[in-house]
């Protein structure tokens, strides 16, 4: 059976590192992606079923990387899950108008995380 593929984009440790040996402990492939202006070019290449970014990464804007994803034909559908510090509202609402389908805390994408992958991945 294909285990799933997840790019994560993320800088800090916490949640980052977690985050990455959860979705490995729900039997998802995952490639870390260590600069969110390569995003496009990875998702075009290794085709994902979602996409997790750390939106307080520093260097290259994570919002413009998430706007590239969504504006690209090839890879506007893939649903990616946005997260930032709970006081970075300006961060979770520049995450939400870049195009992420959702935007949460650093907390709540470990806490309740099958529930996000369930919701980012509904096939309406």
């Amino acid at each position: 059976m294909t285990q799933p593929l997840a790019l994560v984009v993320y800088e800090d440790l916490m949640p980052g590192s977690q985050l990455v040996n959860r979705l490995q402990d729900l039997h998802y492939r995952v490639q870390a992606v260590p600069d969110a202006g390569q995003l496009s070019d990875h998702a075009r290449n290794e085709g994902p079923m979602l996409v997790f970014a750390d939106l307080s990464c520093s260097g290259t804007d994570v919002c413009e990387a998430i706007a590239k994803l969504k504006q690209d034909p090839a890879t506007a559908h893939i649903p990616i899950i946005a997260f930032a510090d709970e006081a970075a509202d300006q961060l979770q609402s520049a995450g939400r108008q870049a195009g992420a389908t959702l935007v949460v805390t650093d907390s709540a994408v470990l806490s309740h995380l099958v529930q996000l992958l369930e919701q980012a991945l509904h096939v309406e």
